[in-house]
């Protein structure tokens, strides 16, 4: 295949199937999405490879779901599809079908919900609209109600209203035995919240969430685990601003040094979080609807601004940061943001003792206490719901602890 001037693009041999007329449409939005020439060329070719699979099984256009779209993809050779990308070429296509009305959404009516997952689909629509939690809380929770359910009924009738207090202990015994203290905290928390709204639907007649047993964890145990004020010199040094990943990765990580921004955070910042004309940022909080704003400090803003300047990839995307390669588009997740903390610490050639985006987050909050900031102030800025999380840097307050210790004994071995 080879870019002609007078068309988007040509094949050795002419296309045939229902899909021909999309091609046209597909090299425009790859394009966009910043796809160059070499890597759209093997893309046109997958998807006339499919058209005249779909031609020749005798599938017409309207008739074409995602099923067939992986059928296809089942007789390529595995190892080869996955290295050029078939898989996520061929989603990007039927995407697009989707979008332009060419094909309409998957027919269902032949998948099977069990009433276990009947159940925990209800909950977990509770979690998002009724109680207006994320994304993430529903990732957290709905996994511990699906092994809680499934310990207990197996493929048996699910009938809640046999549920014990029994069954609540033994799970919960279950899991902190195999969890860390952290996560079996948090199965705790998605027990109870899912058994309140068993009783709160009227399913059970017991308040079976006073059942769930408490699981040890003490907070307040650890010191925060702040980077050295060098080392997040040195990371910040690494970053090589004169070019288009160097200069976003400065602004993200100028955001995570000034203003202790949570990974998630960073995800969901857009073009229109930055109000310029009165220098704030609006960060989204965890819960839906939730919002704060803080006042955006000069060096950040001028990190932003030559990020949007000069490096931001043109896109139709209202993300903040986008990604650097195709497909043009903002970081799927905060593990996107963990991976290029970690680039940008192995840059600095320095060792951390902890990972992730939270060290910095706890060396802004200590740096601000030697600075001589209130608790209540870092906890603004940081924008803890709850006093105790900020009284984990009283910790560190050495000078505030001094006269607190001990004088050493007259005599003693030092």
């Amino acid at each position: 295949m080879e870019q002609s001037g007078e068309k988007l693009w040509s094949l050795l041999r002419p296309p045939q199937g229902p899909l021909v007329p999309y091609l046209d449409a597909y090299v425009r939005r790859l394009s966009e999405q910043g796809f160059g020439r070499r890597t759209i060329a093997p893309q046109i070719l997958l998807v006339a490879n499919f058209s005249r699979w779909l031609k020749a099984n005798h599938i017409r256009l309207e008739c074409v779901t995602d099923e067939h779209a992986q059928r296809f993809l089942r007789r390529l050779d595995r190892q080869q599809s996955i290295s050029k990308g078939c898989f996520a070429s061929l989603r990007r296509f039927m995407v697009l079908l989707h979008q332009m009305g060419a094909i309409g959404d998957t027919p269902t009516p032949c998948v099977t919900v069990t009433p276990l997952e009947l159940v925990v689909n209800a909950y977990g629509q509770d979690l998002l609209q009724a109680q207006g939690l994320s994304q993430a809380t529903y990732r957290q929770y709905i996994p511990f109600i699906e092994d809680f359910l499934e310990a207990r009924y197996g493929s048996d009738c699910v009938d809640l209203s046999k549920l014990s207090s029994a069954d609540v202990v033994e799970f919960i015994k279950r899991q902190a035995t195999r969890l860390s203290p952290p996560r079996a905290k948090c199965a705790t928390i998605a027990l109870r919240s899912f058994l309140r709204y068993l009783r709160y639907r009227g399913e059970i007649a017991l308040d079976l969430a006073a059942a769930v047993p408490m699981v040890p964890n003490w907070s307040m145990t650890g010191i925060p685990r702040a980077m050295d004020p060098d080392h997040v010199r040195a990371v910040l040094a690494s970053c090589k601003r004169e070019t288009t990943v160097g200069c976003r990765d400065y602004a993200i990580l100028m955001l995570l040094t000034r203003l202790g921004l949570r990974s998630g955070e960073i995800v969901t910042l857009t073009l229109d979080s930055i109000d310029w004309e009165h220098g704030c940022l609006t960060v989204v909080g965890s819960k839906v609807g939730s919002s704060s704003q803080l006042p955006l400090p000069a060096d950040v803003g001028q990190a932003i601004a030559d990020y949007l300047q000069r490096s931001r990839p043109h896109s139709t995307c209202r993300a903040l940061f986008l990604r650097a390669t195709a497909p043009i588009q903002g970081f799927g997740s905060q593990t996107s943001i963990g991976s290029l903390i970690i680039a940008a610490i192995a840059r600095g050639g320095i060792t951390t003792r902890h990972a992730g985006a939270h060290q910095f987050r706890h060396a802004l909050a200590c740096e601000m206490l030697r600075q001589g900031a209130t608790l209540t102030e870092i906890g603004s800025l940081l924008r803890h719901q709850h006093s105790k999380t900020t009284g984990i840097y009283a910790k560190v307050d050495f000078k505030a602890l001094r006269p607190l210790s001990l004088p050493w004994p007259v005599g003693g071995v030092q």
